[in-house]
């Protein structure tokens, strides 16, 4: 779908017409826009950080030059992410992220995904029909915004593990909203590509030109109100949950086209929330991640469990017999994902079960190793405790990932989004709002069963976000790894790890191996790739199969003696920047 550069009508300047609003994205909202050539990995001896654009990688690598540890260096990536990367991530947003300690190699998760507003039920996606809403009928405007957690999050995390003081961190953000910087050709062709940004007065100011075509790439960008924002916010912790940017998020989102419910109580009562670290063997390797809320870790870890009961390391990367081990362990790890994860403060969740060794092996006995299940049913875990059904959601692949190790051996693996590419399409203050709230099921039952990802009052969508923290077995830090790409961030995760692990990929070349995942349905296929000359086979295995663009964002970094290796996605303008 094209939009209409504006027209002169009657000596005014007309805004385009806007066609209908399709059930799916017109591009990608993360899509390609082309992929960097092949890559070395990047070594260095004392610290490290990657991020998905260069601009955010030098802060956070400059932060830990002047001695910040790895979560400072993530709080001053974030928060020029928010500024140059704003279709994916940003204090308007959601996070999720590890920390690992090594000074006693403790392991922390923090939930700072976005809160449903109490006035929401089960049906705030349906028609008066009762019936699914289309995907853009609920994003676009206020009625898919939840809480965001990221600015909480900034601070909780500075208070337990930072180290240099927070204006520090939140000046290079703050100066480059002011000076302006130049719109990458990612963003350039993100913006051209969505339909729309121009309905909201803000977000078409900053990004469009007065005749309201797009600000090609290059242009410089100039956006104080982003940097008084951020003085609000270093200045008042609170101000962004219980002062005027509070009630400027809640205005935005309760008027206008698709208001939304969100309130200044639903605001002052946000908090970030520690949850236990989700952790499991894969080989010689401790695999930690991020529990319920989000189904990364999880899943992540069934499709390694899955896998460990078959040779990999001979079947090889890019072949047949290991893209059909992947998928069919991908198959049963999503059918379980979508009946019974969700906010574990509102369905109780069987984590234990699902990761179970025993219940792990029956699942890996359903893989035939000539032939493709087809469509997996899910499995009965230990401590299921309520039945459930399936349900109904669309992720597209926004978001963002973020790594560094600092130079005591610290480490945070830290996903982050807003979640569709430029979010609910609000502009607050020089940032975008999310529409988490579409990560819900848009329905709540089928035939009177529940479905656990429904709508609930205060509770939190479920995510694929998959940030990874991978450990020695004497508990010593062995690597971060995580990507952005909606539900199929777990497959990427899962593909990178068994890459460094069985393959014993650096993690540029990990990164870089082409994609091959399955969501329970096609086996997916990158474009353009050498996994595509597989195509045939697994179709003689009984697969359907689909090829196209799998636009990822993996960061990683792996120590080794002496020395920390990373790589990061060319599929996006990421890069990881070490000394």
């Amino acid at each position: 779908m094209r939009i209409a550069v504006g027209v002169v009508v009657s000596g005014v300047l007309a805004m385009p017409a806007l066609a209908q609003t399709p059930s799916q994205p017109p591009a990608a909202p993360e899509g390609a826009s082309g992929r960097a050539a092949a890559r070395s990995a990047v070594v260095a001896e004392r610290y490290m950080a990657a991020a998905a654009n260069p601009i955010a990688a030098e802060v956070g690598a400059a932060v830990l030059a002047d001695g910040g540890t790895a979560a400072d260096s993530a709080i001053a990536m974030q928060l020029v992410l928010g500024l140059v990367e704003p279709q994916s991530s940003g204090i308007g947003g959601g996070a999720f992220m590890l920390h690992f300690r090594a000074a006693d190699r403790s392991l922390v998760s923090y939930d700072a995904r976005e809160t449903a507003p109490r006035a929401v039920d089960g049906k705030l996606f349906q028609t008066d029909a009762g019936q699914a809403m289309r995907f853009y009928d609920a994003v676009v405007g206020g009625r898919s915004v939840g809480v965001p957690g990221v600015p909480k999050l900034i601070h909780e995390v500075h208070r337990a593990h930072g180290k240099l003081p927070l204006a520090r961190l939140f000046q290079p953000a703050i100066e480059l909203a002011e000076r302006g910087f130049e719109i990458s050709p990612r963003l350039a062709a993100l913006v051209a590509a969505d339909p729309y940004l121009l309905r909201d007065p803000e977000a078409r100011a900053y990004f469009y030109r007065t005749d309201f075509t797009p600000k090609p790439a290059g242009t410089r960008l100039v956006n104080p109100a982003y940097a008084d924002t951020l003085r609000r916010i270093l200045a008042d912790a609170n101000d962004f949950y219980t002062g005027e940017l509070a009630r400027a998020v809640v205005t935005s989102v309760t008027s206008g086209r698709n208001p939304g419910r969100l309130s200044l109580e639903d605001m002052a009562a946000y908090q970030v929330k520690p949850r236990p670290v989700v952790c499991g063997p894969y080989r010689a390797v401790q695999v930690c991640g991020m529990g319920p809320p989000s189904s990364g870790g999880v899943a992540v870890q069934q499709i390694l469990g899955i896998l460990s009961g078959f040779d990999l390391r001979d079947a090889g990367p890019n072949t047949t017999v290991s893209a059909h081990l992947i998928a069919e362990a991908s198959r049963l790890a999503f059918a379980d994902r979508d009946t019974y994860l969700a906010d574990p403060d509102f369905v109780p969740q069987p984590v234990a079960g699902l990761l179970d060794d025993g219940y792990l092996i029956t699942r890996a006995q359903l893989v035939n190793r000539q032939r493709s299940m087809g469509r997996a049913t899910a499995g009965t875990p230990p401590q299921r405790r309520a039945d459930l059904a399936p349900g109904e959601t669309l992720e597209f692949p926004s978001t963002s990932h973020l790594v560094a190790i600092d130079q005591d051996g610290n480490a945070v693996s830290m996903t982050t989004t807003i979640e569709d590419g430029f979010g609910a399409r609000r502009m607050v203050r020089g940032f975008l709002l999310n529409n988490q709230l579409t990560d819900f099921s848009f329905i709540d039952q089928r035939e009177g069963v529940p479905v656990a990802n429904r709508v609930e009052p205060g509770k939190r969508p479920r995510s694929s976000m998959a940030p990874t923290v991978l450990l020695n077995t004497d508990g010593t830090l062995r690597g971060v790894v995580g990507s952005p790409g909606g539900s199929r961030i777990i497959g990427y995760v899962a593909k990178a790890i068994v890459a460094m692990v069985d393959w014993e990929m650096d993690p540029q070349a990990a990164i870089e191996l082409p994609h091959i995942l399955n969501r329970n349905g096609p086996t997916e296929l990158e474009k353009g790739t050498p996994a595509e000359a597989l195509k045939a086979d697994l179709e003689a295995m009984g697969h359907q199969v689909t090829v196209g663009d799998l636009t990822s964002g993996l960061q990683a970094i792996l120590v080794a003696p002496g020395r920390l290796v990373g790589g990061a996605d060319p599929r996006r303008e990421g890069v990881a920047v070490g000394r």
